[in-house]
């Protein structure tokens, strides 16, 4: 994985206020999305989108993925 283009992705996600939580974001610095993705997509793994997984199924963009994470933790609250 490009972890500047990583990096740079989270650091936009927080700018654009959607990744707030210092835990989520000490997760999404510590666990490259690739692990999850298939060969095929995994130089798509810091693009902001659903990328398809197989089986016709998607793991998730990543801002989605804050949100899921968030709200599993603290509800509807972000922070």
């Amino acid at each position: 994985m490009n972890n500047q283009a990583w990096e740079k992705l989270v650091n936009s996600l927080i700018q654009e206020g959607i990744l707030r939580s210092p835990g989520v974001i000490r997760a999404m610095r510590l666990v490259p999305r690739e692990k999850f993705l298939p060969d095929e997509a995994k130089s798509y793994s810091t693009v902001d989108a659903p990328l398809p997984i197989g089986w016709g199924q998607t793991v998730s963009a990543p801002h989605n993925k804050v949100f899921r994470l968030c709200w599993a933790k603290h509800g509807c609250d972000n922070e």
